[in-house]
Order: C-alpha cells, then structure tokens, then sequence
C-alpha cells in the first residue's frame, strides 16, 4: 500500500469533519429554522386535508369535518387542527410559536394581531411564491418573524370557506392563497 493511498481517505475524513464541525458550530438561523417548522406544519396540514377531510367527507361522504366537531363527531377542521398543534407546542415551551392568520379569517381569532402580520399577510397574498420575513418588538421582547403562504390545497378548503356564513370573502379558488402561516422566534439581545 502506498502513502498515497492512505492520506486521500485520511484528508477527506479530516475535511468532512471540519465542515460539519463548522455547521454545528454556526448554528442555524432563525430564518431556517422557521422555513423548517413551516416545512412540517404545511405538510401535515396538506396531508390532513387531502387524505382525511377531503376524502372523508367530499369523496367518500362518510364523515363531515364541522367546527363543532366534538359535539357532533365530525371531523375537526384544518384549521382547528392546525390551532390544537399551536397549542400543544405552546404548553411545551419549545422556543418558538406559530399561528394561522388571515385578512379574511372565519374566526376572529386568525385575524392579523400586529403591523408586520398585516403587511406580510397582504404580500404573500399577491405573491404566493415568497415568504415573509421580518422582525418585530412585542412586549418588549424582539421577534424573528416569518409568514408563508396558507393556500387552498383542496376542495374542501374552498368550499368551506365559500359557504361558511361568517366568511368575508366567498369567491375562492383552488390554489388560491387563503391567509398565512406565522411562525415567531424570540431573538436574543
């Protein structure tokens, strides 16, 4: 065996583990953290939606997703879903929270609370294709913040909201952006 041989897998060992000593040592971003939340919070929502509301209750018709769902064993809507995981999140202190909102929100409670979820809300919504970010001070304690896109994934989405007697818009589509997701992480000083 030659020294050749036996430096290459010795470098490349040495070199991989200074650049994955550097990555752990940098840390993440605030901004690639919320990119990855988002990442799993919009998948299980979309799953959610398409493979349990929408089949059960539009395909099948076998089951209905209600906002009464406890009282009338149906199916809790995605958005509740979404607002239960919020919550659960919450109660385990994990260092960052997340909320729906949108300009047009059914229930109040998703309605934008601060300036920066207002604008945000109002950019995604003519532009899906970007995020949002910024910072923000809230209750003395400053924020990284970062919305995303909440957009109709199915049928079952449009047609709740359409017909929904408290809904201030009735004319959504497919596809279209219905609100947004906000993810926030405490920055420190």
């Amino acid at each position: 065996m030659t020294i050749g041989k036996l430096i290459k897998p010795t470098l490349v060992l040495a070199a991989s583990s200074l650049i994955s000593g550097a990555a752990i040592a940098s840390g993440i971003t605030p901004q690639k953290m919320a990119d990855a939340i988002f990442s799993v919070i919009e998948s299980d929502r979309t799953v959610y939606t398409r493979n349990v509301v929408d089949r059960l209750q539009n395909k099948e018709e076998v089951l209905d997703a209600s906002e009464h769902w406890k009282e009338e064993s149906a199916l809790p809507l995605p958005a509740q879903m979404l607002r239960m995981g919020s919550e659960r999140v919450n109660e385990k202190d994990s260092g960052f929270t997340y909320s729906l909102l949108s300009l047009w929100a059914i229930n109040k409670q998703n309605k934008p609370k601060t300036p920066l979820e207002e604008k945000a809300l109002k950019i995604i919504g003519k532009d899906p294709s970007k995020n949002f970010y910024g910072e923000e001070t809230l209750a003395g304690k400053k924020y990284f913040t970062a919305v995303y896109p909440d957009v109709a994934v199915s049928e079952a989405c449009v047609k709740c909201h359409n017909k929904h007697i408290d809904s201030p818009r009735t004319d959504f589509k497919l596809n279209d952006v219905m609100g947004g997701i906000a993810i926030r992480i405490p920055l420190e000083d």
